[in-house]
């Protein structure tokens, strides 16, 4: 779920618990968790609203000082319905990081490593990518996204896009700028690269 940077540490702390989206049809299901830059939430409902009701207490829990500041921050096409979103910031560890600070990998962890990998490659109209983007990473973390992304040719979202799919298997961290290597990705690349001595 997407929220302007001003809204993650409000969502952090728990202060904001709502968000109001002009949406054609609801694009979140209550019940479900969803990552944002402030933590995983739980969506505890899902409901249109006429924007006349919305009341200050209602915008406060959205992160806005008054029910008229967040409808003139309202986005998309004035006819389309509003949309609440009421939930609560999960107070458990995000799975990812877990996973990425584990860095004791089995011969099997390689193994399934190698097979996601495989298929993030096949799936890729642009050819293989994975390893090389990790080996980039690892040479040069912290480097800007876009410089990474020329460096092969590419655009930047969809390099940025790719790089979040490494980060979904716990290879990869975010940083202020750029990336690095996580415990868990730095393992990998070694145990790739012991592989290819041996051969």
């Amino acid at each position: 779920m997407l929220f302007e940077q001003r809204f993650w540490p409000l969502i952090t702390d728990g202060s904001v618990t709502a968000t109001y989206r002009r949406w054609k049809r609801p694009q979140i299901v209550a019940g479900r968790r969803y990552r944002t830059p402030g933590g995983i939430v739980e969506v505890d409902h899902v409901d249109t609203v006429d924007p006349t009701t919305i009341t200050d207490d209602d915008a406060c829990r959205a992160g806005f000082d008054s029910a008229d500041a967040l409808r003139g921050d309202l986005r998309g096409d004035a006819t389309l319905p509003v949309t609440r979103i009421g939930f609560h910031l999960v107070d458990e560890p995000d799975p990812r990081a877990v996973l990425a600070s584990s860095d004791e990998l089995s011969d099997e962890d390689v193994v399934q490593i190698d097979a996601r990998l495989d298929r993030l490659d096949r799936a890729s109209t642009h050819g293989p990518w994975t390893r090389a983007v990790l080996e980039s990473i690892a040479a040069r973390p912290a480097t800007r996204a876009p410089d990474l992304a020329a460096s092969f040719g590419r655009e930047t979202a969809p390099f940025k896009v790719d790089v979040r799919k490494l980060k979904n298997l716990g290879l990869t961290l975010s940083l202020p700028v750029g990336y690095r290597l996580s415990p868990r990705g730095e393992s990998y690349l070694r145990a790739a690269s012991t592989r290819r001595c041996e051969r």
